[in-house]
């Protein structure tokens, strides 16, 4: 078989699509696809084109990938996280399979740096079938990127010959705003896919199409009729902020390599110029040749269990073709260890070799596993399946308040992880209908994924031998094991809407679009992620009861108790027992001096009063006095 890998779903999808129709053949049978909860394939397939974190996955059943004969790693240039595992495990592999040939393929990377990754290997240059594109620089330095977005797409609308243009900007948010301003068709990953499809529309004779796209569109996205481009010089990227302790999406310059993959999108049917919003200084002084790698930037959690679970026990030993920081492998192996994934010496417990089975964030695998004890796991397939797609609820801007209102039927104001619930079993009870989720504003397509994904989890789940339970109304049972996997995640609320993580201090806000948000602010909350906007946010909160917080993640917390808290305890217990032994020694002190008076006393009556031989003589007059002791204070 030839596998083909590919860094986004999208690009395996629809490139296995495309190459099906080519070869006359039906997909899923000659050419499949399979990406995370989704597997088109079957036993005719000799064509397989993937997601790199299905081959990933896949090497953990076979070490070896036996049944290829060929890998293409296709897009190699940007440098995700599992292509560069997968490089790791490659260089190891070929040693041990002569048969088995690797292509790395991409059109701007560095090829040289592979090449000598893997001992010399040899390079081929194949010419594209572009055309020539004009690039043209800004005169100086855009302070507003998405204000002169428009104002560069109106100045080609209004000076240039017919060709439709793509815009590239940072994300949906920017996106809108420019749509807005322009009037024109967005795209991004969580519309509707009626809406996405209009992109593909041909214009009418005399009608320009304009595109605002993300990153997507660089590569995995590509759209006849483009002539002009319009760079805004941003991207969003995942970079580990250590000091929150999770990944976050900063809007970031992009990289030289991007710069030339977006101009060159504007060359693919006919000669195209390509607008930079930025300087030329800055495009050769400011920008990285090539992107930041994301191994080199993000949390490594997910790839420290996948390795472990691989048999790799030195991770600092592994053939990484860019290391990453030591801090950060420390970092993760210290999330693990307090997940229980990992024990003390560093090695993978049975529970984390439970939750490497599951394609997912170990704290969603260890939801999972957690449910079979607290015997909720029915409604956590559901609540895991719904936090693994892209926002389930819809928000048009022109009829916002209408979809808040829709929202807030589902809301339980405990916990947004319940609402996830709520929402998915309201619309599995009308039906799984289409029709129901546009009249709630909920995203159709998001929820059949959910539903997918719930059905590949159940087959995980039924391998993995689990019991399937269901908590019925129980809802304080879901909100104790939503915190068994994410206790280390949880915040104080301080007063003022405004909450303390407990771990890190980062003063944090409920989102406005929380089901918590409007209601009484709980004491204590868990929650699934951060979202930095103008203030840092905690989205898909759930409250939880602090006591849960100190059984299930006593490696952090404890519960005060009287008003003290842990330290001030343990220096009045010391000073307790330090008061206890005095005067315990001091009242054994009292009981001998009482002793031996008595003993005295004793000995002087047994002697006759007249006797004068040989010894003296002993004269008692009443009762021997005891020693006064006097208390002062609340001492002795």
């Amino acid at each position: 078989m030839i596998g083909c890998t590919q860094p986004r779903r999208v690009a395996a999808m629809s490139v296995a699509k495309r190459v099906a129709e080519e070869m006359e053949v039906k997909l899923g049978g000659t050419v499949g696809y399979a990406i995370r909860f989704e597997d088109c394939t079957s036993k005719e397939t000799i064509i397989k084109y993937m997601t790199d974190g299905v081959l990933l996955r896949e090497s953990l059943n076979e070490p070896d990938l036996d049944r290829y004969s060929c890998i293409i790693m296709d897009e190699a240039h940007e440098r995700a996280l599992n292509t560069d595992i997968l490089m790791g495990l490659f260089k190891k592999i070929i040693q041990r399979r002569r048969d088995l040939k690797l292509i790395v393929t991409s059109a701007t990377m560095n090829a040289k740096r592979f090449s000598d990754f893997f001992g010399g290997a040899p390079d081929f240059t194949i010419p594209g079938r572009t055309f020539p594109v004009d690039v043209m620089f800004h005169r100086s330095p855009v302070e507003d990127y998405v204000d002169q977005a428009v104002q560069q797409v109106l100045a080609i609308h209004v000076s240039m010959d017919a060709g439709d243009i793509l815009v590239f900007m940072t994300g949906q948010e920017d996106i809108e705003i420019t749509c807005e301003l322009l009037s024109i068709l967005p795209i991004y990953s969580q519309m509707p896919a009626d809406l996405q499809a209009k992109i593909f529309d041909r214009a009418a004779p005399g009608v320009r199409k304009c595109i605002v796209a993300t990153n997507i569109a660089e590569t995995s996205l590509t759209v006849d009729g483009i002539k002009y481009v319009v760079d805004a010089g941003y991207s969003k990227l995942k970079v580990y902020n250590p000091k929150m302790g999770m990944d976050t999406l900063q809007i970031t310059p992009i990289s030289q390599a991007n710069s030339s993959q977006r101009s060159g999108r504007a060359g693919r049917t006919g000669p195209g110029k390509a607008f930079r919003l930025y300087t030329d200084k800055a495009f050769k002084e400011e920008l990285y040749p090539q992107t930041i790698p994301e191994i080199q930037r993000t949390n490594l959690s997910n790839t420290v269990l996948m390795l472990k679970s691989l048999g790799v026990k030195d991770l600092l030993d592994f053939d990484f073709m860019d290391p990453p920081p030591q801090d950060t492998i420390s970092t993760s192996m210290f999330d693990l260890w307090a997940l229980g994934a990992l024990d003390n010496l560093g090695e993978l417990t049975e529970l984390g070799r439970k939750m490497s089975a599951f394609p997912m964030d170990p704290s969603l695998a260890k939801l999972l596993i957690t449910s079979e004890e607290e015997g909720c796991s029915e409604e956590m397939m559901t609540i895991v399946s719904m936090l693994s797609v892209p926002n389930v609820f819809y928000r048009p801007k022109e009829r916002q308040d209408e979809a808040d209102a829709q929202r807030e039927k589902f809301w339980v104001h405990e916990s947004d992880h319940l609402t996830y619930l709520q929402v998915y079993s309201a619309w599995k009870s009308n039906g799984y209908s289409d029709g129901w989720c546009i009249k709630h504003f909920l995203h159709a397509k998001s929820l059949r994924r959910a539903k997918e994904i719930r059905e590949q989890l159940l087959d995980i789940v039924r391998m993995q031998k689990m019991q399937l339970r269901s908590c019925g109304m129980d809802w304080d049972m879901i909100r104790r094991c939503v915190c068994s996997g994410y206790y280390h995640q949880a915040a104080k609320y301080r007063g003022s809407g405004e909450y303390i993580n407990l771990r890190t201090n980062v003063a944090v806000q409920l989102h406005p679009t929380s089901a918590l948000y409007a209601g009484h602010p709980p004491d204590y909350v868990v929650y699934h992620e951060l979202v930095l906007t103008s203030k840092v946010y905690v989205s898909t909160v759930t409250a939880v009861d602090p006591h849960w917080l100190a059984d299930l993640g006593g490696v952090f917390y404890s519960v005060r108790e009287k008003g003290y808290s842990a330290r001030e305890k343990r220096t009045t217990e010391t000073e307790f027992n330090r008061r206890m032994e005095i005067e315990t020694k001091m009242a054994d002190d009292k009981r001998r001096q009482e002793e031996r008076l008595r003993t005295e006393a004793e000995r002087a009556t047994a002697k006759p009063r007249g006797d004068d031989g040989g010894g003296r003589k002993f004269v008692t007059q009443g009762a021997v006095k005891k020693p006064v002791v006097r208390r002062r204070g609340r001492g002795f």
